[in-house]
This record gives C-alpha cells, sequence and structure tokens, in this order.
C-alpha cells in the first residue's frame, strides 16, 4: 500500500463554490460530501460540505471542506499565509493554470524566469488561497 500527501484547505462556507473553480481549472472528477450526507440532515451546517475531494487527469489530489462554525470547542476560522499550494512541473499547462487562478485574485509575483533558470510565480486566488507554482527549465 502506497501513501501521499494531499492539501486539504478549510474554508468558510464556501467550499463548494471552490472546488467547483479548480475543476474549471484543471479539470477532473469532483465528489462533494455535505454535513448532511454524513448523517446529520438536522445540523444547522447540513448544506456546508464535510468532503471534496478533485481528482485530476494530471494526478493532482485537492481536498477541501466548509470549517464548522457550530463547535464551541473549535478556535475561530482564520485564514493564514503560513501555507501555500505548490504546483510544480515541466508542463506548459501550469501556465494556463495560473493564469486562471489569478482571475479575481491578486498576483503577488509574476510567473516569469527566475535566478534559478525557472519560471516562478505566486499569487491569491479569489478565495484567499496563496498558490506558488515553478515551471522547471528544459535546460536543467
Amino acid at each position: 500500500m502506497s501513501s501521499g500527501v494531499n492539501p486539504c484547505i478549510v474554508f468558510n462556507g464556501n467550499a463548494r463554490s471552490a472546488m467547483e473553480f479548480y475543476q474549471e481549472v484543471f479539470g477532473g472528477e469532483l465528489a462533494v460530501a455535505t454535513v448532511a450526507d454524513f448523517g446529520a440532515p438536522d445540523s444547522p451546517n447540513a448544506d456546508q460540505v464535510m468532503h471534496a475531494q478533485l481528482d485530476t487527469q494530471a494526478g493532482y489530489t485537492l481536498m477541501g471542506w466548509d470549517f464548522p462554525d457550530d463547535r464551541p470547542d473549535q478556535p475561530p476560522y482564520r485564514p493564514g499565509n503560513n501555507v501555500a499550494v505548490f504546483v510544480g512541473g515541466e508542463d506548459d499547462e501550469l501556465r494556463g493554470y495560473f493564469a486562471k487562478l489569478a482571475v479575481g485574485g491578486t498576483v503577488t509575483l509574476p510567473l516569469e524566469a527566475q535566478v534559478w533558470g525557472d519560471e516562478a510565480g505566486s499569487l491569491v486566488d479569489r478565495f484567499g488561497i496563496s498558490w506558488m507554482f515553478n515551471i522547471t527549465s528544459q535546460r536543467h
């Protein structure tokens, strides 16, 4: 059995919209299950996403869920800048992903050649999620 590490992004009530947007960017199959789907149809958060998973043709897996605002034992939702989703490789398709994610967001580093010889860039998408890209130079 193999193991893996995949980003699982916490959203503040807009996980479905965000994950559908990422499906538009990356393509692939999206599965979304709500709190109600997991056996709590009477919960005040019944329509919130408890688990979403996007599996893309490129082999990426991106997961997400809505922050549970009805749990007094949970600290409040605070988006942060201490984690970014990293996308890297040699594929020219990465430039298209960067451009699509930038729509409605903020480019913090334009995607351009860097001193190490690759193209790199970063952005914060319209959902407040940080993304970092590195497109490996064919010269390496």
